[in-house]
């Protein structure tokens, strides 16, 4: 019985300080902040080159806007190439010599195989690169707020993938998500002396470092942004958080592609969360600072499942041991508080902030998805925008 109750109550602890760690995380910031701890600063030779790589799986009809978006840049040193895998491209047509449309001869099917095909195919060689989604859209100054960190000697930095869509309930919610991550995961992770997460586009790399990363894998699936953040932190790398580095992002406006982009999203997590034990392990060992808080951040469950993991664990509490269904509750408080916390220091639209009492139904859909999550692969290569879904 001794050894159950051990059990019982290292697994509410493991439940438990997810709930609190984006608060602690918050206050090593702030620490950081107050006692002005800096990174380190070191100049470019010269402005980076960058080969942008905009990769495309059966659809096209988002194209024409991405790269119409990104010939707009505030930039001159750029080249962007566009991998069709698996596409038509019959009237896909780019009346700029920046722009290299490339349709492999072989069905790829595999984000880092389209990434490794464009760099096969660079027009010379780019000091760095950027990787772009299909349905994004980049502001202006997106190279320029990249190089702000390049120029402080980071090798790898994370831009912010801000909602082009709130059409919908779903959508709205979405985005709330993402204001969370990229406050807590980018921001305040990376202020707090670690990586910020790498969220799949949006982001860019030294060419160099990118092949050292990948260059002798042959990742499938979705997730090759987890291999490549552990790749760049296990060599004890820093990804840097740029907040002024915008791409606008569709977000999820219906039910069914909502499960179907959930169940691919846990799927990975279950698939690649064990990299945190290893990147964590080698924080300790090393005395690593960068490895120690991120590897933490990577062993962290999906969000609703902690979530609903809590709200088990203080119901069972309440008849077990009322005053552990208190302390339960004041987790989840603290919890509720920092989520509150990210939206208002935040750009937050007031659509985003109304959408909130959905979030029980928003869970329900992620339980769903996680019924669904070991097939989730087979369900599609990519998500699927722009087209007919169910709405609210």
């Amino acid at each position: 019985m001794i050894v159950i109750e051990y059990i019982w109550i290292a697994v509410q602890g493991l439940i438990g300080y997810n709930l609190v760690f984006p608060v602690i995380l918050l206050l090593i910031y702030g620490l950081r902040n107050t006692f002005g701890i800096s990174d380190k600063k070191a100049g470019l030779e010269k402005l980076p080159d960058y080969g942008i790589i905009v990769t495309a799986y059966e659809q096209t009809h988002q194209l024409p806007a991405v790269v119409s978006s990104l010939l707009e840049l505030n930039y001159s040193d750029y080249h962007i190439y566009v991998v069709a895998d698996k596409c038509d491209i019959t009237n896909l047509h780019f009346n700029s010599d920046k722009v290299s449309l490339l349709r492999p001869e072989k069905v790829l099917g595999s984000n880092t195989r389209s990434h490794f095909y464009a760099i096969r195919n660079f027009i010379r060689p780019h000091s760095h690169l950027t990787i772009i989604d299909s349905d994004n859209l980049t502001d202006p100054e997106y190279l320029n707020e990249l190089n702000v960190y390049f120029n402080r000697g980071f090798q790898a930095v994370q831009g912010v993938r801000e909602a082009k869509n709130l059409d919908s309930t779903y959508a709205c919610l979405d985005a709330a998500r993402d204001i969370y991550y990229h406050f807590y995961d980018g921001k305040i992770l990376f202020g707090a002396g670690s990586s910020a997460t790498l969220a799949g586009s949006g982001m860019a790399f030294t060419t160099a470092l990118y092949e050292e990363c990948l260059g002798h894998l042959d990742v499938t699936g979705a997730g090759f942004d987890k291999v490549l953040q552990d790749g760049i932190v296990s060599r004890k790398y820093r990804i840097a958080f740029a907040e002024n580095a915008v791409v606008y992002d569709e977000k999820t406006s219906g039910t069914d592609q909502l499960v179907n982009q959930r169940a691919r999203w846990i799927n990975t997590w279950f698939k690649y969360f064990a990299l945190g034990f290893k990147i964590l392990f080698k924080g300790v060992t090393g005395l690593n600072w960068n490895q120690i808080l991120f590897g933490l951040v990577l062993l962290r469950p999906p969000l609703f499942i902690f979530l609903l993991l809590s709200g088990l664990f203080l119901v069972i509490n309440l008849i077990l041991a009322p005053w552990v269904a208190l302390l339960w509750f004041i987790a989840m408080t603290v919890f509720v508080a920092g989520f509150y916390i990210s939206l208002v220091r935040s750009k937050t639209d007031p659509r985003i902030y109304n959408s909130l009492v959905n979030i029980p139904k928003f869970i329900a859909f992620q339980v769903l998805a996680l019924l669904k999550a070991r097939k989730a692969n087979q369900i599609s290569v990519a998500t699927r925008h722009g087209q007919e879904v169910k709405q609210k």
